[in-house]
């Protein structure tokens, strides 16, 4: 499922939350990421409502505690977030971004370099 709108910041740390564990309730989520980052019960409840809201988690409301489940899949989020970003930023250009992303930044790494490289040979025998 494609969402039209990529998740925010605090959304993508519930997510990534619910990807790592599976199906949650509201007070798992708050004990692992909302109280150490100075957020409320209730600020973890409410932004799980609009996430549901906005179709990116479900709730599963048979039990007294309600439980919520990440809608689409890490790897699903993260290329519908790439492909937005790659859009807005760089016009849809794959090859402008990897490059910005290998020369500005920081140097890659030998392993990283090895791994493009498979990468690209893989890409080229799906052809």
């Amino acid at each position: 499922m494609h969402v039209s709108k990529p998740p925010t910041r605090s959304e993508l740390k519930i997510l990534q939350y619910l990807w790592d564990h599976g199906p949650s309730t509201v007070r798992a989520v708050y004990e692992a990421i909302g109280a150490s980052s100075g957020l409320s019960y209730t600020t973890i409840l409410k932004q799980m409502q609009i996430m549901n809201d906005k179709g990116l988690v479900t709730r599963e409301t048979s039990s007294r505690a309600h439980l919520y489940e990440a809608v689409t899949g890490r790897d699903e989020t993260q290329q519908d977030m790439l492909d937005d970003f790659m859009t807005r930023v760089y016009q849809g250009s794959a090859s402008r971004m990897v490059l910005q992303a290998l020369g500005m930044s920081r140097p890659a790494s030998e392993e990283e370099l090895e791994e493009i490289e498979n990468m690209v040979r893989e890409l080229r025998q799906r052809r």
